[in-house]
């Protein structure tokens, strides 16, 4: 066999999972062909890499904190995850490059996701259809956000939203973990058992460099957004929250100037404190026992969330 016909061979068997993948998805978001959707067809804009072209991580690996030392620095900011009595760290410099873990905890699926361009970590159960599955990146966008897309219907997802926007499973919405964003060297101090998410991916990517350059740092966005927002700055961050149908976005730096807030939402008293020990801001409820009990926002740049709920209220 020459080598031509085996370089041929080799390529053809690499690109037909993802022709599979784009066949599921085509049919989804096929124009005017009467599939369900909540969102305008015309809103969601294409990325440019195929499905998956940016590769999730599906068999994820983790190292102890004196080999992650190897590679980050004190100052590495990630997505924390404490669950099932296990503490993992996913730094956004692997998470950038790849946006999905599908990942386990005692055979539990679980589903973190990163979307650079809204700077947005998010934990998910990820049930669809009474079933906990894979998840892979779409190549398409929605108000800048990342849209995802699951490996049994092939719905398309919003991150922002955790809902399904196009598909058999538009509508549904996946149930937030909590987690935080949070510097490596505050979570390593709180969690010194834990684990962070090793470089071994399975993909040759240069981990020690952003590609999105100065971009967290500019204004105005890569894609357009349907609607804007000027009470903070587009790349601020925010906790996202919804309650009954209310949506508001509480601003971190208000929080831990004040040390601790209260105040209301939809008939919920909300109380947010700057925990000291590892550096972020947390969110819960005031019971009317006077407990409290933590809730899971969404941690999204304000340009996002904006986009995604033009109604929403601020606390800044």
């Amino acid at each position: 066999m020459s080598q031509k016909i085996t370089y041929a061979i080799i390529a053809i068997a690499l690109l037909v999972p993802s022709l599979l993948v784009w066949r599921g998805y085509e049919k989804q978001v096929r124009l005017f062909g009467g599939v369900k959707r909540s969102v305008p067809l015309d809103e969601i804009v294409n990325g440019g890499p195929p499905p998956d072209g940016i590769p999730p991580i599906d068999h994820p690996q983790f190292v102890a904190i004196d080999e992650a030392e190897k590679f980050l620095s004190e100052a590495e900011i990630g997505l924390a995850l404490n669950y099932k009595g296990r503490s993992r760290f996913y730094p956004f410099q692997i998470l950038v490059w790849h946006e999905i873990v599908n990942d386990l905890f005692d055979d539990i699926r679980v589903l973190v996701t990163y979307c650079p361009l809204c700077r947005s970590g998010i934990v998910f159960d990820p049930v669809v259809a009474g079933e906990r599955v894979e998840f892979g990146t779409s190549g398409k966008l929605w108000n800048s956000n990342l849209v995802m897309y699951d490996r049994k219907t092939h719905s398309l997802w919003s991150q922002v939203l955790g809902e399904a926007i196009v598909g058999d499973m538009t509508g549904t919405k996946l149930k937030v973990l909590a987690s935080d964003i949070i510097r490596f060297g505050a979570w390593k101090r709180a969690f010194p058992q834990g684990e962070v998410l090793s470089r071994n991916t399975g993909q040759i990517r240069d981990y020690g460099t952003d590609p999105y350059g100065n971009y967290y740092t500019t204004s105005g966005t890569y894609f357009p957004i349907n609607h804007t927002d000027n009470r903070l700055d587009d790349k601020e961050l925010v906790l996202g929250l919804v309650v009954n149908g209310h949506a508001k976005a509480y601003y971190p730096v208000a929080i831990q100037r004040a040390g601790k807030i209260e105040d209301s939402l939809a008939g919920k008293i909300i109380v947010g404190e700057y925990d000291t020990d590892i550096e972020a801001v947390r969110l819960f409820e005031k019971k009317p026992d006077g407990t409290l009990e933590r809730l899971n926002p969404v941690a999204v740049y304000w340009f996002s969330w904006a986009a995604a709920h033009p109604d929403t209220e601020l606390f800044k």
